[in-house]
């Protein structure tokens, strides 16, 4: 059974890896023996990224910037890693942002923020390396998906939020459909939420620890690496004939 999680010899390409959840799905694919490249803005931060990995697991690391928000450079990212490794097996779709604002109040500049990095950027990439999946007749893809692709949360402020990922879970099962043909697999995670740059400010206040006793049955945010049984699943030959689903990693939140 541990051989259908061996992922040595696989390229994983992971987005948004300069910081948070990127980082530790980058190390998890690391972890199984992938090769792994790591796009996001932030050079510095990528390359401290690619050092850390590389001395931790001993795989190899190519990082490169890139804005995911801009398709020409999704498209130069995507190149540039086909042409330093040869393939792409693996992406873990992970770039995302968050804003909030009542919807009533939410500006036009905020709502096409969250859509354009959580939603459209998600389908450039998985586009461009679709057509890198399909040349090679596999792959594997992850795209990162919420509880709020399923559920809202009252006095969020949150509907660019939810649309978003609720997008998210529409398309990962559309891209299933249209690619198994190609022996490339699409699903997606749901996590609730789990400590990042991203999300500190929301799980920092004190408020929102009476949200979660609510909200969630096991009463708590989710720790560092809880996600990881999930990516690996998904991302090795242990889920050869799964696609188009979603996996719900939330404590039990989307259960009531």
């Amino acid at each position: 059974m541990s051989n259908l999680f061996d992922l040595t010899g696989k390229v994983a390409m992971v987005t948004g890896a300069s910081s948070g959840l990127g980082v530790q799905f980058a190390k998890a694919m690391a972890r199984q023996g992938a090769n792994v490249a790591i796009i996001a803005r932030r050079k510095d931060k990528l390359l401290e990224t690619k050092k850390e990995i590389e001395d931790e697991f001993g795989v190899e690391v190519f990082a490169t910037t890139c804005d995911v928000g801009e398709v020409a450079q999704i498209k130069e990212a995507v190149s540039a890693i086909k042409d330093h490794f040869g393939r792409i097996d693996i992406l873990i779709n992970n770039a995302g942002t968050a804003r909030s604002a009542p919807a009533e109040e939410q500006s036009d500049e905020d709502w096409k923020a969250v859509i354009d990095i959580n939603l459209n950027s998600v389908y450039y990439v998985a586009r461009e390396v679709g057509k890198v999946m399909k040349e090679q007749k596999y792959g594997k893809i992850v795209n990162l998906g919420s509880i709020h692709s399923a559920v809202a949360m009252r006095g969020s402020g949150i509907s660019a939020y939810c649309a978003s990922k609720g997008g998210v879970l529409m398309l990962t099962k559309d891209l299933a459909n249209e690619w198994a043909q190609y022996g490339i697999t699409v699903n997606a995670i749901g996590p609730a939420y789990f400590g990042s740059e991203m999300t500190a400010a929301v799980i920092d206040d004190p408020n929102f620890a009476k949200v979660v006793e609510l909200a969630c049955p096991m009463g708590r945010v989710g720790r560092p690496g809880e996600l990881d049984g999930a990516v690996v699943y998904f991302a090795s030959d242990a889920s050869s004939y799964t696609t188009g689903q979603i996996l719900w990693i939330d404590g039990g939140w989307t259960s009531i």
